[in-house]
């Protein structure tokens, strides 16, 4: 006879199992492998844009008031 704990697991992962044979589970699996490296690139490039312009806002800072800002 199952424990408690033990059915909560097996209807678990029989859930996960249909879940897995979805075709919108499937189609997204597909599609988030294929814009990962755009994904990625793209927080690249805004992380840097960032750095930038808070450097620019900083020296700016800095400059305006007289050099005493840290």
């Amino acid at each position: 006879m199952e424990t408690k704990e033990e059915r909560f697991a097996r209807r678990h992962q029989e859930r996960d199992k249909k879940m897995r044979a979805t075709p919108g589970y499937m189609t997204f699996n597909v599609m988030f492998t294929l814009a990962y490296p755009f994904i990625a690139v793209f927080t690249f490039v805004m992380s840097t844009l960032l750095a930038v312009f808070s450097g620019i806002s900083k020296a700016m800072a800095w400059v305006v008031s007289g050099g005493r800002s840290r």
